[in-house]
């Protein structure tokens, strides 16, 4: 089985609205794997390598060394996939495998991830404004953003604003604590649950909705001028 490419793509890309794409089967996919085929590893590598990318640079600096995080996920998924026993879905136990080795790195290079306020939901961040979200939505529950407005880029001026949101968004979202970014990525950015993020990071799941609410509040605050001057 060949080796995975290292994907080119940026970063980090702010949010943006996608259609949801359902998974191929787990179970026929790791028959797949099982059995050798290049084909259906490369169409996992396709489908997951830019995010797990994207995750690995929350951990580490360096653009390469995120490559070989990925590399070695990929390897691990081929050596381990013989004995993966389904306890979790496909998608959470490879990218549980790429945090793991993401640590792992992290702490050899001295760069650590601080764990302070996970464990304590009670000292979240004050609470954002009730009118910037859904109604109907508790804090704990906070999970998406208010859609915009019918119209909002009708105007070229309203496309151009539209665009520096993005920038700012992006700028926003890079400048969260690690643990927050990593939460808010995963959930808005790769479109997992709240219970895969959870699943992955290890974290109890009222913890990952608190580091949901808090990244959402900042990221809020940072785009307050362009979401009340819209």
């Amino acid at each position: 089985m060949r080796r995975p490419r290292c994907n080119t793509q940026p970063d980090f890309a702010p949010p943006v609205p996608q259609r949801a794409v359902a998974a191929p089967d787990d179970g026929s996919v790791i028959d797949a794997l099982r059995r050798g085929d290049d084909t259906a590893f490369a169409r996992l590598v396709d489908r997951y390598g830019a995010s797990l990318r994207r995750v690995a640079r929350l951990y580490v600096s360096n653009r390469a060394v995120a490559d070989e995080i990925v590399q070695d996920t990929w390897l691990s998924v081929i050596q381990g996939i013989s004995a993966f026993e389904c306890r979790s879905s496909l998608k959470t136990w490879i990218f549980h495998i790429l945090i793991n080795r993401a640590k792992t790195r992290a702490a050899r290079e001295g760069r650590t991830v601080p764990m302070a306020g996970l464990d304590d939901p009670v000292r979240a961040a004050a609470p954002v404004a009730p009118d910037r979200f859904q109604p109907g939505e508790r804090p704990a529950e906070l999970g998406r953003w208010t859609p915009p407005e019918p119209g909002l880029e009708a105007s070229p001026e309203r496309r151009l604003l539209a665009r520096e949101a993005r920038a700012h968004l992006q700028k926003a979202i890079e400048a969260l604590p690690e643990h927050q970014r990593l939460v808010l990525i995963l959930r808005d950015v790769e479109g997992c649950s709240t219970k895969e993020v959870g699943n992955v990071l290890g974290f109890r799941e009222i913890n990952t909705r608190v580091l949901l609410h808090r990244a959402h509040a900042k990221v809020r605050m940072a785009l307050r001028p362009y979401l009340d001057g819209a």
